[in-house]
């Protein structure tokens, strides 16, 4: 009860905690046994950030300790903070499976790239080297994707400055497990599993 923050509520009646505490509280008994295989159906639901944050730390712990936790939630950046592997499940199959980078990288392509410039693009024809593929281009930044960035991006850094373009940074655009979920149900439904 201690790890979970309930420590001090141990003598109070589980019919006055809330639905957090008693999430926690089942959390802390389904390890009183030490459990080989844990299954968490929506753990931090209900919770306030900083009892879910408690929660989220603890299943950190039992991952790293010799049990297999299998967690089901709707949570999707929760699931990509906590899982070594995700499936994605549709009517009740597996549609996709894998890490979630490589979801990301078999559902949304190679990482996406982006270039912000201290001046402005004025319609220039960008040459990006080979392994790059232009995806956007805005009044001062322009966008790609490439499988090969520590070639590439030094690459085209150089070919930008050489060109006489001001770079103020370059960043790899976020992706998000919610885009790999929308791309899993709406482009694929056949099983599908990344390895």
């Amino acid at each position: 009860m201690d790890k979970f923050g309930l420590g001090p509520d141990k003598e109070r009646r589980i019919e006055e905690f809330s639905k957090g505490m008693r999430q926690k509280l089942a959390l802390a008994r389904a390890l009183f046994h030490e459990p080989p295989v844990l299954l968490l159906d929506e753990p931090t639901s209900a919770m306030d950030p900083e009892s879910a944050h408690l929660v989220r730390d603890g299943i950190r712990d039992l991952r790293s300790e010799s049990r297999a936790v299998v967690l089901c939630t709707h949570n999707l950046s929760e699931a990509e903070e906590l899982a070594d592997k995700i499936a994605i499940i549709q009517h009740g199959k597996i549609i996709v499976e894998g890490s979630p980078d490589e979801l990301k990288f078999s559902m949304l392509g190679p990482a996406e790239f982006e270039v912000q410039l201290a001046n402005q693009v004025n319609g220039r024809e960008m040459m990006l080297p080979a392994d790059a593929k232009l995806t956007s281009v805005g009044l001062d930044w322009l966008r790609y994707q490439t499988a090969n960035p520590s070639n590439v991006n030094p690459e085209l850094l150089k070919y930008l400055l050489e060109q006489g373009f001001q770079v103020i940074g370059l960043r790899e655009v976020s992706r998000s497990l919610e885009q790999v979920y929308m791309q899993a149900l709406n482009g694929h439904h056949e099983v599908k599993s990344i390895k």
